[in-house]
């Protein structure tokens, strides 16, 4: 099998789709078809990825559109490269490629959560109007969970042609017998459905309680639609000693603060996967979570889950209970890092491949 990986919507940086990219690609063999710097669209072997956007600007533009193909001779590209008929396409974005039309191709749905929580106009109607031509032309189209497939077979996708293949993760850390620090993570861009401004009510009744707790809160993040309502909330609860709000961080610095951390917190309303979750328990940290399906589904009994219908109540009732029982909190790290132990990056690896197997002639 000759294959195609389309990464023409890669772009440099940290970000979720950046991090699933460079996880996975390592296992799955063939041509990268990408944009290089400078020499513009190209196909090559290899796991070696861009570090800059394009110079051209208006592939850089179409790229931030995720409408890169569109700027490309894809054919004429596979040619350069002596790369003329593949056997089939993999994207791990949840994108086909228009201008091979009768190659088999497998896209990756991440989420559809922008239907119900777009972060702009732009993502409101990407995934209204120009997503579903996507699914609709895959031969299959992978879920990264249980509920992410549910979202497709509403979205009108055959069960027929979909496939879950559950996300990997690489085991950073065993189990700790206790926190090396204080401080709590929440890792989430200002959107509406990651709920940051829940868990700052959860962290504020929680820090009524124990006034004298040496912790911070960091709240790690791109800036979005919500980011006024969020540092609002924080003035409004005087909380600003007690929250750090951070843009980015690069991944050892990230990896660095989740392992000083007491816990990880994810306040999400909708995710696909919800990966810092995984990060956390991969590291031995505690999570504490909020009762939505996907973290049901993937995290069971290995996380603490709480509930998004209160002021931010169970969540401080929950800190509390992790905070003053050093039993659950040994427990819990032992339980979310036996949990990613179930989540091998070779089984993704590998589930993707047998995917592709399926579509080849």
């Amino acid at each position: 099998m000759t294959l195609l990986t389309n990464l023409l919507c890669y772009l440099p940086g940290h970000s979720g789709f950046g991090s699933y990219v460079r996880r996975v690609l390592p296992g799955i063999p063939g041509q990268r078809l990408l944009l290089d710097p400078v020499l513009g669209p190209v196909c090559r072997e290899g796991e070696l990825l861009p570090e800059k956007v394009s110079s051209s600007r208006w592939l850089a533009m179409l790229q931030r559109l995720s409408l890169a193909q569109h700027g490309v001779n894809v054919p004429a590209t596979l040619r350069r490269a002596g790369m003329t008929v593949p056997s089939a396409v993999y994207s791990p974005y949840c994108e086909v490629l228009f201008a091979l039309p009768s190659l088999p191709q497998v896209i990756t749905c991440h989420d559809l959560t922008p239907l119900v929580f777009p972060n702009s106009r732009k993502a409101s109607l990407r995934y209204r109007h120009w997503i579903p031509r996507h699914l609709h032309r895959a031969s299959r189209v992978i879920a990264i969970s249980g509920f992410v497939a549910d979202q497709l077979l509403e979205a009108g996708v055959p069960a027929s042609r979909i496939r879950i293949v559950p996300n990997g993760i690489t085991i950073t850390a065993g189990p700790h017998p206790s926190p090396r620090g204080s401080d709590l993570l929440l890792l989430a861009r200002h959107d509406g459905n990651k709920n940051v401004v829940h868990v700052l009510k959860g962290f504020h009744r929680f820090l009524q309680r124990h006034p004298h707790w040496p912790g911070v809160l960091w709240v790690v993040g791109r800036p979005g639609r919500q980011s006024e309502r969020i540092h609002g909330t924080i003035r409004e609860l005087a909380l600003e000693p007690r929250v750090r709000v951070q843009e980015g961080l690069g991944s050892k610095a990230l990896a660095d603060l989740l392992a000083s951390c007491c816990a990880l917190v994810s306040g999400s309303l909708m995710e696909g996967c919800d990966y810092p979750v995984l990060e956390a328990m991969a590291a031995g940290i505690p999570a504490l979570v909020s009762d939505i399906h996907v973290h049901r589904e993937l995290y069971g009994e290995a996380a603490s889950l709480f509930s998004v219908e209160d002021a931010g109540e169970d969540l401080a009732r929950k800190l509390t209970d992790l905070v003053e029982d050093p039993s659950l909190w040994q427990q819990l790290s032992q339980a979310g890092n036996a949990c990613a132990h179930r989540f091998s990056l070779q089984r993704q690896q590998s589930g993707i491949m047998a995917v592709m197997q399926e579509v080849v002639p």
